[in-house]
């Protein structure tokens, strides 16, 4: 009778004989193992060849309870991760990385896990490892994910620890990028849309825009809260214009969001208002995602590698799994992309 854990034109035992070893010494090579002797490691790889025998990874997984599956967790509602190209991109890379590999990739898309239903299904046993993205530091069920399973972050957490797993940009270079263009086109009066501040990337944005603008002995024009989202962009412009309506009031001479879709929104508002871009007020995103293009003018914005961190994303999760030993920290670099809007 053929082995169960075998498929493919030769059994583990015909193997085992071909090589002359034990079944458990083939059995062990096939799983990885070191306590293997090079003879005897050499011997059953020949066989292998020779034979054309395919371990059954199915029967394998089950054994190792693996399930050679990894999660990717994001903790956004649909119509934000479906909205914002900056997640196509960034998947985008991590399948291509995950497609490199024996694994596959869920998708868990949820705003919240009041049921658990979401993280039941990852301490259960359903994903060997998880990469969680876009994650707030609201986001409790995210501990418990990381209790269960290894994983990795796209972004650092500003509430984790020296022992977390990330893979960030320069998020305070790359808006002090942002400051030093528009200082060296002449502009003062700077405010800024940030993006959320329960996340790292909001934080560090808003800290490299302030560190530039310190440099220069400037204070901030405004200030505003935004979301990444179009909309808080177009909220942020409306709150701009009606400070600039009140007595003594004035618009900044610059802007710079954190987003390209905040830019967007500030773009838009503020030309539907009667304001030039860039002659009366320069707007600089972050991301240089599609939506850069689909403004008139065309956004100058700061290219951070979305396909480059899903790839890292993936790398760093498949070495954890796997037996390396990866950097608790990947950053990656930043470039100013200028056009028109500044």
């Amino acid at each position: 009778m053929a082995d169960p854990q075998v498929s493919g034109r030769a059994t583990i035992e015909e193997v085992a004989a071909a090589a002359g070893v034990s079944r458990s010494t083939v059995s062990r090579v096939v799983n990885g193992s070191t306590a293997v002797s090079p003879h005897a490691l050499a011997a059953v790889r020949d066989a292998i060849a020779r034979l054309g025998y395919v371990p059954n990874r199915a029967a394998r997984s089950l054994a190792l309870r693996q399930t050679h599956a990894i999660a990717l967790v994001v903790p956004e509602d649909t119509r934000r991760f479906f909205g914002d190209p900056y997640f196509g991109a960034v998947v985008a890379g991590i399948s291509d990385r995950v497609a490199r590999s024996d694994y596959i990739l869920n998708l868990l898309i949820a705003s919240d896990d009041p049921g658990g239903r979401m993280t039941g299904f990852v301490r259960n046993g359903g994903v060997d490892g998880a990469i969680i993205l876009s994650h707030h530091n609201s986001d409790a069920f995210v501990d418990r994910i990381v209790e269960a399973v290894p994983v990795v972050f796209g972004g650092r957490r500003t509430n984790g620890g020296d022992d977390d797993w990330f893979v960030d940009v320069d998020n305070v270079t790359g808006a002090r990028q942002a400051v030093e263009h528009l200082r060296r086109i002449g502009r003062r009066r700077i405010a800024t849309v940030t993006g959320p501040l329960s996340m790292a990337g909001g934080v560090d944005r808003l800290a490299g825009f302030r560190a530039r603008l310190a440099e220069d002995g400037l204070e901030p024009f405004a200030e505003i809260a935004g979301d990444y989202s179009e909309a808080s962009g177009a909220r942020a412009a409306q709150e701009l214009l009606a400070r600039a309506a009140a007595p003594a009031g004035a618009l900044p001479d610059a802007v710079f969001a954190a987003s390209d879709l905040m830019a967007r929104g500030v773009l838009r508002t503020l030309r539907g208002a009667g304001v030039r871009i860039p002659e009366d007020v320069a707007i600089v995103g972050f991301d240089d995602s599609p939506v850069a293009l689909s403004t008139d003018p065309p956004l100058t914005t700061i290219r951070q590698p979305m396909h480059a961190q899903g790839e890292a994303l993936a790398g760093v999760l498949i070495d954890r799994l796997t037996g390396s030993a990866p950097p608790h920290r990947t950053t990656l670099g930043t470039e100013l992309v200028v056009r028109g809007s500044a």
